[in-house]
């Protein structure tokens, strides 16, 4: 039984969901976990189901398609590959699947009607994504489901954000009290069964700020008491102090205490240190550590929570040059592996 808190919330997991708020970096992180999970020697699959093209701008490849693409070689067996899932070649995969539909499928799709189902009809679109995530998830390498070892070792889904990932998770449940009998009703509760498995886990990315936090806590409360079982919190875009605590401390209640220190500092290093320069800096520190002592109160309230918190530095070069790579290992270093 493994002992740290990451570890135990990691153990036996399959299916990583990947969750946050809009805006937080959540298919970054998604990315960023994929990789270092496959750098452990593993086959896995990065899963996108909002049609944005997100894995291809975050690795730097053309637009995904329908077809599982390799995406990194990480030596050996191992390595990461990523998916698109398009929910109207789900829905005809799906019809061809349980009703062998054949060449009438297309005719449905000429009508308009896999439209309507994809982008109308409620919920349909959420079922249709989760069951290409839960056929990724249960696929082997025998011919058949449940024979044979398991195609993929992991399986990371960059799923919809936190306003909406309740829903989009449990849609299945409800369309199985809907169809209480038949395949749509066979796949939906199993469906339901693999997102509450204890092998499944949902991780929410969070920036250290007041409505990304309270919308991680709210999320992780909803996904609790729906029985979907919790991973980790990633901190996203932590930034370090550039100044000491001890100054910090000042330049939070006196600012113009720094004053002379400040000038000091200009002079050395051959700066005029007129009012105007002196004071902009003094406005700037004490900017800064509103900034560090409002971010610290936040880390406490996402520690709060009870979930393992893993802290991925800001990127000054943002993603270019590998950015992802250097969260991968990151996270490797924090104990993902």
């Amino acid at each position: 039984m493994a002992g740290h808190p990451l570890e135990r919330a990691l153990e036996g997991v399959r299916l990583h969901v990947v969750t946050g708020k809009g805006g937080v970096g959540k298919t970054t992180v998604a990315g960023a976990l994929a990789l270092a999970l496959a750098r452990g020697g593993r086959r896995v699959l990065l899963v996108e189901v909002e049609g944005r093209q997100g894995i291809s701008q975050t690795f730097g490849v053309p637009p995904l398609g329908t077809e599982e693409v390799r995406l990194v070689q990480t030596g050996g067996t191992g390595g990461l590959w990523g998916l698109s899932v398009d929910a109207k070649a789900a829905l005809l995969e799906y019809l061809q699947t349980f009703y062998k539909l054949g060449r009438a499928g297309g005719a449905l799709e000429r009508m308009g009607v896999v439209d309507f189902a994809t982008t109308i009809a409620p919920g349909v679109r959420d079922v249709l994504l989760t069951g290409k995530v839960y056929e990724a998830v249960g696929r082997t390498t025998g011919s058949r489901r449940g024979r044979g070892d398991p195609a993929w070792d992991a399986v990371v889904l960059d799923a919809p954000p936190t306003g909406r990932v309740g829903r989009f998770l449990a849609v299945n449940e409800q369309v199985a009290h809907l169809a209480r009998t038949g395949p749509i009703h066979t796949q939906a509760q199993s469906i339901t069964r693999m997102l509450r498995d204890r092998r499944s886990a949902v991780h929410l990315v969070t920036l250290l700020e007041e409505m990304p936090v309270q919308e991680t806590a709210d999320a992780a409360a909803e996904l609790s008491a729906a029985g979907f079982g919790l991973g980790a919190v990633v901190v996203n875009q932590l930034r370090e102090p550039v100044v000491p605590d001890p100054v910090l401390d000042v330049a939070a209640t006196d600012p113009d205490a720094l004053a002379d220190r400040v000038r000091g500092d200009l002079a050395t290093v051959g700066v005029r240190s007129g009012a105007r320069t002196v004071g902009g800096l003094l406005s700037e520190a004490a900017d800064h550590a509103a900034r560090i002592h409002l971010e610290r109160d936040l880390r406490a309230e996402v520690e709060a929570l009870g979930l393992p918190v893993l802290a991925l530095p800001v990127l000054a070069g943002g993603l270019e040059d590998g950015g992802v790579s250097v969260l991968a290992d990151e996270l490797r270093d924090l104990g993902v592996r």
